[in-house]
């Protein structure tokens, strides 16, 4: 009994001891940091993702008015906007094999990747730009050369670059420089030649090149709106943020989007007349003929839905407003996954964004993934569904520079003149006069 006491009486003397008081105070507040510690990280977190927002909604309503000042500048403007956004995508995308090339100490490699830029720019170009300046071009015979024979110069320059980087290939690389070259052309192809096709819309009216651009950005803003209020099914493993719903859903959007905004532009002939020469602006622009699509026209109601839904057998509507949900539809289900082939390209590298040249948004290339791809969508339609003529004075007079002699020439300024005789438009005195001084 004494032994069993004297047991409990220092059990219960060690309990109370000092050190066993010690300890119990240590691991309570070792409890109470690691509560001070989760907190304190809680906060932090939160604080970051309310900075994140801040700076990601002030710098992107700074793009948009940057973006809306840039189309009341007109022609000139937009098409330097688009010059500037391929220079910068296409150099955060070679900077992403940039690094191991240096890495690897191969000789010529980023200039080489300029080179082709330059040369593609070069060939792409000359036949968009030459009609707005045919006046200074045809006035000097160094330009005229590099425009009536760019196509031949352009395959030259091209034949050169190739050539100049089998002269750089380094023994042990050869599989890496290959690739790179790959990605390069990639690169020109994606971004450069679809670059392209979005000047060749500015040029045809600002109208197809502002619409198609606003309803990219209005069905990512959607995506995101109804992802985050209904979206429960995700859409793709690449962009696992992406859901059904959210995908759908600005479908719906960009749709309503689409006419409200048809309906606006088309009342600009602004927006809807084509380019004549690149200094016009929002407040100093030319009227035109608009294209028929601009116009109201007469549509036929179906039997079916007369007796059901409707007492109107014939309805006006412009075209446009259905070629605008053409235009929204694929803005809705093909544009994006022009972001989701970025996304899968940032992966492939292991990293978050291409480039930190906005702020809050990354890089130039995370903001216009999907616009370049909407951009040829725009030029193809436009040319099979919409376009009424591809002739203007500017093919007329590059035809006529390339494919005809000084004298071939001179015989069809003639023959004009006297066609513009012909439906008395030009006086015969007049039309004497303008032969003599000719002939002279």
């Amino acid at each position: 009994m004494t032994g069993e006491t004297s047991v409990k009486s220092a059990s219960a003397t060690d309990v109370s001891s000092p050190s066993s008081k010690s300890e119990v105070k240590i691991k309570s507040l070792s409890k109470s940091d690691d509560k001070k510690n989760t907190t304190t990280t809680v906060t932090n977190e939160r604080e970051k993702k309310k900075q994140t927002f801040i700076t990601r909604t002030v710098w992107t309503l700074v793009m948009i008015v940057f973006f809306l000042v840039v189309i009341a500048g007109g022609h000139s403007t937009i098409v330097s906007l688009v010059v500037v956004a391929q220079l910068l995508t296409f150099k955060e995308v070679i900077a992403l094999t940039a690094e191991p090339a240096r890495d690897k100490n191969i000789p010529w490699n980023k200039s080489l990747n300029w080179y082709f830029l330059i040369t593609t720019i070069y060939y792409l170009e000359s036949d968009v730009l030459v009609g707005f300046f045919q006046d200074y071009i045809y006035s000097n015979k160094f330009l005229t050369v590099l425009v009536t024979h760019h196509t031949f110069i352009s395959y030259f320059l091209y034949v050169l670059g190739f050539i100049f980087f089998i002269l750089t290939l380094k023994k042990g690389f050869y599989k890496f420089q290959f690739a790179q070259l790959c990605i390069t052309h990639m690169t020109l192809l994606i971004v450069v030649f679809q670059g392209h096709l979005v000047m060749e819309n500015i040029l045809t009216g600002v109208f197809w090149f502002f619409l198609p651009v606003a309803l990219v950005i209005v069905n990512d803003i959607f995506a995101y709106l109804c992802g985050i209020t209904f979206g429960r099914t995700q859409l793709i493993e690449i962009s696992p943020k992406k859901t059904v719903e959210g995908f759908l859903g600005a479908w719906i959007f960009t749709m309503l989007f689409a006419v409200f905004f048809t309906y606006v532009l088309s009342m600009s002939d602004f927006f809807i007349c084509p380019a004549v020469n690149l200094s016009t602006n929002v407040y100093n622009f030319p009227t035109c003929d608009p294209n028929p699509v601009f116009v109201s026209q007469l549509y036929t109601v179906p039997q079916n839905f007369i007796s059901r839904y409707y007492e109107v057998d014939i309805i006006t509507m412009k075209p446009i407003y259905l070629h605008s949900l053409a235009y929204a539809t694929f803005a809705s289900l093909i544009a994006p996954f022009g972001g989701f082939f970025a996304s899968g390209l940032k992966r492939a590298f292991g990293i978050k964004d291409f480039g930190d040249t906005i702020p809050g948004h990354g890089g130039v290339t995370d903001r216009i993934d999907c616009q370049f791809l909407m951009g040829s969508f725009s030029y193809l339609y436009y040319q099979t569904f919409v376009s009424t003529s591809n002739m203007n004075i500017a093919n007329v007079l590059q035809i006529a520079v390339m494919n005809l002699s000084e004298p071939q020439i001179l015989q069809l300024i003639k023959s004009l003149l006297r066609y513009l005789n012909g439906v008395s438009w030009l006086s015969d005195g007049k039309l004497e006069t303008v032969l003599q001084i000719l002939d002279a």
